[in-house]
């Protein structure tokens, strides 16, 4: 049964909009963490040391839960292709991270949602009405305000940045279609695996460097930031209803734009912030459409 059975549905939806706006500001923070040690480290290095500790956090948990038993489950062949997607998604996503300042990869990564639904639509046959496609296509004219085509603002790393969010959606759609007995952990454990071979590929061709303390306590506290992330975002859609809970999501705006303030000195000029509020905007929208679609879907077949 779940938790949010025994609260009130204001206290639910607000325990889950709290998990929420928490899970958005650990995964920024744990991009901050990520972008100060690549100051002085190279990124393959960076994703080896990190996810040496993910790593180890992840054996200990499956040991702890028993979920190592279906171990079996990790060769499906779509935990496989999710897979290639969270890693590629990564290397591009560090890559441009690594060169641009955090709000405007923060605002960028707020198109996913929006990408998903396109390629739902092409490659898996969903219906989208024209509002969404509307919405979609409104959309990404918020992420080239935000990129700048054509200015100094768009480069390679741009590039990287909506390579990357391409890939964090082809992730999304092999999720769908994956088996829904395959447990979370197994697929978290596949992929931390994942990424920490292509670090190690990628190592191959850096030169390492001797890693000091302080570093090694930046990636294990990132380490260990991505996994609270994580829990937070099961225990929002736990808790809350999804309708209410989601949109709090875009928080993590808020909370790269203070950081990436305090920490690196990056003052948002007038077009991030227009066209962050144009993706966000029909985010919401999108995501609102799709909410009243489906429960006119489900009134119907009552």
């Amino acid at each position: 049964m779940r938790a949010s059975a025994f609260m009130s549905p204001f206290a639910a939806n607000l325990r889950g909009i709290i998990m929420m706006m928490m899970s958005s500001f650990v995964f920024i923070l744990n991009d901050t963490l990520i972008k100060l040690a690549s100051a002085h480290l190279p990124t393959g290095q960076i994703l080896v040391m990190r996810g040496l500790v993910a790593l180890v956090l992840m054996v200990v948990v499956l040991l702890a839960t028993g979920t190592y038993r279906y171990w079996r489950m990790a060769l499906d062949r779509m935990v496989l292709w999710r897979t290639i997607g969270e890693v590629g998604a990564t290397l591009l996503y560090l890559y441009a991270l690594f060169h641009m300042p955090l709000a405007n990869i923060s605002a960028v990564n707020q198109i996913v949602p929006l990408m998903t639904t396109a390629a739902a639509a092409v490659f898996l046959g969903e219906t989208v009405g024209w509002r969404r496609w509307t919405a979609i296509g409104v959309g990404f004219v918020g992420v080239m305000i935000i990129m700048r085509p054509g200015l100094s603002g768009f480069d390679v790393y741009s590039l990287a940045a909506l390579g990357s969010m391409a890939f964090i959606s082809m992730r999304d759609l092999v999720t769908r279609r994956m088996h829904p007995g395959i447990p979370t952990l197994v697929i978290t454990a596949v992929t931390a695996i994942g990424v920490l071979v292509m670090g190690a590929g990628l190592s191959l061709t850096e030169t390492w460097v001797d890693p000091s303390r302080e570093d090694w306590l930046i990636l294990s506290g990132a380490a260990c930031l991505l996994m609270v992330g994580y829990g937070c975002v099961i225990l929002a859609m736990r808790h809350g209803a999804v309708a209410v809970v989601a949109p709090f999501r875009y928080s993590v705006i808020i909370f790269a734009i203070a950081l990436g303030y305090l920490v690196f000195g990056d003052i948002p000029d007038r077009y991030m912030l227009i066209g962050t509020a144009i993706v966000v905007a029909t985010g919401v929208y999108s995501f609102r459409r799709e909410q009243k679609l489906a429960a006119r879907a489900a009134a119907a077949s009552a």
